[in-house]
């Protein structure tokens, strides 16, 4: 993959540059501010960039605010968000870019890069146009659920099947993860796009769709 790093923290920058390189990817521009993610965007017209939240000159949300725009320049560009904490709002704001059904988003904290295994499969999960969210992310979202909860009419089962759909979870994975069928999960899959009202479409924008359903519930 060609992949863009933005990061403001020259130490993460360079080791996740060496990753990717021992790992055969090809890092096209390493850079440390949002203005300069959004120009190295628009250049290279990256496979996927990881993007610190968090980056000069206030250290607030400036690489998110930047993701947001490299992704309105550069449509369906994916984008695989790192951050050191769990800001659920960031989240949902770049899970809105997605709107149109296209291109891939991630969201994890940074510990999760010390699992490298991991951290690669969700990035080449972003880079395919899959959703990656991490497990923290999704758990805080549980927290803040409304009294109009859209996901209301939905069995316990068929939560737990699009919560792993919100961590970027194929059938396959979800059906392991749960110790049920392929088929029930397709099932289960199903059943979600039905009671959230999507209409038929490709089956990675009803998910999508589905993921962002979850996230403002």
């Amino acid at each position: 993959m060609r992949v863009v790093i933005a990061d403001d923290a020259v130490l993460l920058r360079e080791g996740l540059v060496r990753l990717l390189t021992e790992r055969g990817h090809e890092v096209v521009a390493a850079v440390g501010d949002g203005d300069a993610l959004v120009g190295a965007v628009v250049a290279h017209r990256p496979d996927v960039s990881i993007v610190d939240v968090r980056m000069p000159p206030s250290h607030t949300d400036e690489g998110l605010r930047a993701a947001v725009e490299a992704r309105r320049l550069v449509p369906r560009t994916p984008i695989l968000v790192l951050s050191q904490y769990v800001e659920v709002s960031y989240a949902d704001d770049l899970l809105a870019t997605t709107g149109g059904g296209g291109g891939g988003v991630g969201y994890l904290l940074k510990d999760r890069v010390a699992d490298i295994d991991d951290f690669l499969d969700s990035l080449a999960r972003v880079a395919s146009g899959g959703t990656v969210l991490d497990p923290e992310v999704v758990g805080q979202l549980l927290v803040r659920r409304r009294r109009d909860d859209p996901l209301r009419e939905l069995t316990p089962r068929e939560r737990e099947v699009l919560a792993l759909m919100a961590e970027g979870h194929s059938n396959t994975a979800i059906a392991r993860a749960l110790v049920v069928t392929d088929g029930a999960v397709e099932k289960h899959v199903r059943n979600i796009f039905t009671k959230l009202g999507l209409p038929p479409d490709t089956a990675q924008h009803r998910r999508v769709l589905a993921v962002l359903a979850y996230l403002r519930g």
